[in-house]
């Protein structure tokens, strides 16, 4: 068998710098995912359908999801002969082959890093998610990081709803010492993100990012609310948003599932950003809303400093998972 391990290592120092931190952060998910593992193994096991049941209540207790962990024991059964031997690195090995192919990579037109190659100016970034995920933080990491890169910036304050959230908005811009465009509390959303695109494009901006409420997910009318946003958005740029960033907190184990869905059905989600995985034994929920809703996760939250938002790389994040 191929050393998966080995053959997707660091390919720069900053990279493994930040597969370190990474490593860091998924302590808690590693601990009780290889804990679990290790008690499956009391010396040499057989692939047999046992071993499979366990190994799939492992998956679904560490948060991966049924979906997910149902493809991943369907795919290992083809890949191991009945009652084949394995050790427990050479399970390691498999699983961490399995998740990496099921979790779909960053593509076009998807901006794949804070340069922008190769993509049509300005680049707007449409950010969502439930109260308390980290979105407005977010967002102002992400300013923080394009306007390290030398990028024109303009904030979108479009949620209007939530009491100081256009204040805390403005406390980032400030930091990041880009623009923004707002018309204060009760406003209508909708009206801020066209002005927002509109100054965006004739100020040539390379990034717009706006903010919306967070909306519950349980609530058909914000939901309904989001969607008029992005018609709106397109009304004055059709290709906008390129970007429609969903945020969820990893903490929030299998609840991360609903967000998922209940957002993705109200408006065209295309990436993922994941915060809060520091401290977590959550970590799991990554692999599973990934692969559930074909979205690529894009950035993962390790800290509270601006630099602690990391572009993902599904590679050192399996990695952090299954080596100690």
């Amino acid at each position: 068998m191929f050393n998966w391990f080995s053959k997707n290592k660091p390919k720069e120092k900053e990279d493994a710098v930040d597969a370190d931190q990474t490593k860091r952060a998924l302590a808690n998910t590693r601990n009780g995912f290889l804990s679990k593992l290790g008690r499956m193994f009391s010396g040499k096991r057989q692939i047999n359908s046992i071993f499979l049941d366990e190994l799939e209540e492992v998956l679904l207790t560490s948060d991966v999801g049924v979906e997910t962990s149902i493809r991943i024991i369907e795919n290992l059964e083809k890949r191991v002969l009945r009652d084949a031997f394995v050790s427990q690195d050479e399970l390691h090995e498999m699983l961490a082959d399995e998740i990496s192919m099921l979790m779909p990579d960053v593509s076009l037109p998807l901006a794949q890093n804070f340069t922008l190659d190769q993509i049509a100016k300005p680049y707007v970034v449409l950010v969502v998610g439930v109260n308390g995920v980290g979105k407005t933080t977010t967002i102002g990491k992400l300013a923080h990081r394009y306007a390290k890169e030398g990028k024109k910036v303009i904030l979108g304050a479009a949620d209007t709803f939530r009491a100081a959230a256009v204040d805390q908005l403005s406390i980032w811009q400030n930091r990041a010492g880009v623009s923004i465009v707002s018309h204060g509390m009760n406003s209508d959303p909708a009206a801020v993100a066209f002005d927002a695109v509109k100054q965006a494009v004739e100020e040539s901006a390379d990034v717009l990012i706006i903010d919306t409420a967070g909306r519950l997910h349980n609530k058909i009318g914000l939901m309904n609310e989001l969607s008029k946003i992005r018609r709106v958005i397109e009304k004055f740029k059709p290709d906008a948003p390129q970007e429609v960033l969903l945020i969820i907190d990893a903490t929030t184990g299998q609840n991360a599932f609903e967000q998922a869905k209940q957002f993705t059905s109200s408006t065209q989600v295309n990436a993922l950003a994941i915060t809060k995985l520091d401290g977590t034994a959550k970590g799991g929920v990554v692999i599973g809303v990934s692969h559930t809703f074909n979205l690529p996760v894009k950035y993962i939250g390790l800290g509270e400093q601006a630099e602690d938002l990391k572009l993902f790389n599904k590679y050192e994040f399996i990695k952090s998972i299954f080596v100690s």
